[in-house]
């Protein structure tokens, strides 16, 4: 099972980098899916394979104890007896062993069915042309998107003007998430269309239409290299006096600049020597080394310590400044001053305005920002 499970996450990491939308998806899911199997196997064989073990091992002791009284009574042979003895424990030995695999074999059947539908799937097309927008506004057009037959997102239509900041809010598992990946072209939409620039996102080369997103995630991943080569990722000729810059402006030279090579320290895989709060101002930083004219902030400020919110705030406002920025949030500090606050709820958009302008109506975002209130104002009496 183990094998079949690295096999799987061996397709994810090679195939991740040709497959997009919801073949990624289903990587992440058949993945998922093998190691809820394994682990609820493992939880049901242990009383089975148990209870399994006692039976056989009766089963043998009392085949034992029968030829025993059989040959002491003068009905069975000594041959006999002994024969039976040595059969005995030699079936029940076998059958506890096909027991044991028996479970195993189900489990490794589902990961190779799992393994075998992922390898299947066609492979999304990225072939497109090269193309420079002439504006960066976005506009998304009676946009559903579906998976594995659910409803994600269902016939959202949204203008975002360049230069303009978004906010996305909304309850968990509403859409969020999904919207800004349609946006990007991690998925392709199941119908509608979405255009940057007045061209639809599908026309782009993958590497055209990238050149003009930058990415903050909740989940920063770093690699294990060097600090300036992780910062530098996005722009790779970039001089050590831009990454300098960059990492100025994200308010982590300081902490760079204590490490004991600097930004030739070289970091954990993934970023595990590196506080949460490093990794994002850092990651931020990589985002600003890319200068692109379009960022996407996935709660990038939603596990941050308070000791480092200030600056990774004022990372924030140094990487926005100038773009087009497009933001899911909980924190009503982040949100409140957006051009346009987005709610989505079950794949909809249910209200679309300004903070006043939400506030003044009943629905979501008010209910939203008044336990947000409330929370803040909790004290503690002795």
């Amino acid at each position: 099972v183990n094998q079949i499970m690295e096999y799987l996450q061996g397709i994810s990491e090679v195939k991740s980098y040709n497959l997009l939308g919801k073949q990624a998806k289903r990587l992440n899911d058949a993945n998922e899916a093998c190691e809820k199997i394994n682990t609820k196997m493992e939880l049901l064989f242990v009383p089975y394979h148990f209870l399994q073990s006692v039976v056989t091992k009766i089963t043998g002791a009392v085949i034992v104890a029968c030829s025993a009284y059989f040959y002491i009574n003068g009905t069975m042979s000594a041959v006999y007896a002994i024969g039976m003895t040595i059969s005995a424990f030699m079936l029940y030995s076998s059958l506890e062993c096909a027991g044991n695999y028996s479970s195993l074999l189900h489990v490794v059947s589902v990961c190779v069915d799992k393994a075998n539908a992922i390898l299947e799937l066609d492979t999304m097309d990225i072939d497109g042309k090269e193309i420079h927008p002439e504006n960066y506004d976005i506009r998304l057009s009676n946009v559903s998107f579906s998976y594995d037959k659910r409803k994600i997102i269902d016939d959202v239509s949204l203008s975002i003007p360049q230069k303009t900041t978004t906010a996305i809010v909304g309850p968990s598992g509403g859409g969020k998430s999904t919207l800004c990946n349609l946006i990007a072209r991690f998925w392709d939409v199941d119908s509608g269309e979405v255009t940057l620039g007045g061209v639809n996102v599908k026309d782009y080369s993958m590497n055209s239409l990238m050149s003009n997103f930058s990415f903050v995630f909740q989940s920063v991943y770093l690699f294990a290299d060097t600090i300036e080569n992780n910062i530098k990722f996005g722009r790779q000729d970039a001089s050590h006096e831009e990454v300098v810059e960059a990492a100025k402006k994200a308010c982590c030279h300081d902490f760079i600049s204590k490490l004991p090579n600097g930004y030739d320290t070289v970091i954990g895989e993934g970023g595990a020597t590196l506080s949460g709060g490093e990794k994002q101002r850092i990651s931020i930083a990589r985002a600003i080394m890319k200068d692109a004219p379009i960022v996407i902030l996935d709660e990038a400020t939603a596990n941050v310590d308070p000791e480092n919110e200030k600056e990774l705030m004022d990372a924030v406002d140094a990487l926005t400044k100038e773009k087009t920025i497009i933001m899911i949030a909980h924190r009503l500090k982040t949100v409140r001053h957006a051009d346009q606050i987005v709610v989505v709820e079950k794949g909809r958009i249910a209200q679309q305005g300004t903070h006043e302008q939400l506030m003044k109506q009943e629905g979501i975002y008010k209910r939203f920002v008044d336990a947000r209130q409330q929370a803040v104002s909790w004290k503690l009496v002795h």
